[in-house]
């Protein structure tokens, strides 16, 4: 067995790791998740608001970073609708008005038709100048958002009509793919103004090390990657769909299955490649 895999083609790793990704997806795996601190206190703060609370809904990524984000991005949509949260959903990139435009469609439109237009949400649009944007808007956001995403005039809106500045908001919910995102959200938000208010966040996984310094201060709690949104969607299901809810809301512990199934066989593999490498060293067959 040991000359065996000594003498292994690589092919069959490649072949194993395909395996281990294919076969998942095929056949829809999902583990059980357990909720990390950071997932559990972004759904906590969720959670202490009140019915007709507002929630600034800053989706901040493109396609690209949909695989990551955009499980995240229904969740939190999922979760404000079911608390009957005022959603104000806006976004610093260009390609973020489809993002928003796809979580109506998918949660709002889909499962809660009973939300109006104008009343229990809206959508302020994208607009141009990144983190210039975000400091205008938390002190003025009428000097900025004079329309929503569709023209209408945000004094004939009637859920903004007492709306001000982003410290007007109860929460910020960011989900971020890069820059303008989080970092810029904290920096000229929760920052400055640090009683007034609060974010949390949905990030890559390539950038949550950047903010991890952030935590628990500027930044409560943060879901980092598709992990991160696995374990937030396991949050909002069990206390709001516990009997069986729509695949959708469970996208995230799905994409988890074949990264769980390859990092597993990852470990395998490094394992078995060390004890291969210490077995020959002992025998004398490489050097220290």
């Amino acid at each position: 067995m040991y000359q065996f895999f000594k003498t292994l083609d690589r092919r069959w790793v490649f072949l194993l790791m395909a395996l281990a990704v294919g076969i998942p997806i095929l056949m829809q795996l999902q583990f059980p998740e357990k909720p990390t601190g950071l997932a559990v206190v972004v759904f906590e703060e969720v959670e202490r608001l009140n019915e007709g609370d507002k929630v600034l809904m800053a989706f901040d990524y493109d396609p690209s970073g949909e695989g990551e984000l955009g499980p995240m991005a229904t969740s939190f949509v999922r979760h404000c609708c079911e608390k009957r949260l005022k959603m104000y959903f806006t976004t610093l990139w260009p390609a973020g008005p489809q993002m928003i435009q796809d979580s109506i469609n998918r949660v709002i439109r889909a499962d809660f038709p009973g939300l109006v237009y104008g009343v229990d949400y809206v959508d302020l649009g994208y607009k141009s100048g990144e983190e210039g944007v975000i400091k205008v808007i938390v002190t003025n956001l009428r000097q900025l958002y004079t329309t929503d995403a569709r023209g209408t005039n945000i004094d004939q809106i009637p859920m903004c009509l007492d709306v001000d500045n982003v410290q007007d908001m109860d929460l910020i919910v960011n989900v971020s793919a890069g820059y303008p995102g989080t970092k810029e959200w904290v920096q000229y938000a929760s920052t400055p103004y640090p009683d007034d208010i609060r974010i949390v966040a949905g990030c890559t996984g390539v950038q949550a090390p950047l903010f991890y310094p952030y935590v628990p201060q500027q930044l409560p709690g943060m879901l980092a990657a598709i992990k991160g949104a696995a374990e937030y969607e396991e949050l909002v299901v069990n206390k709001y769909a516990p009997d069986g809810p729509d695949p959708k809301y469970l996208e995230a512990k799905r994409r988890m299955g074949p990264q769980l199934v390859a990092h597993l066989l990852m470990i395998a593999l490094i394992i078995g490649g060390n004890t291969i490498y210490f077995i020959e060293r002992r025998r004398g067959g490489v050097s220290a």
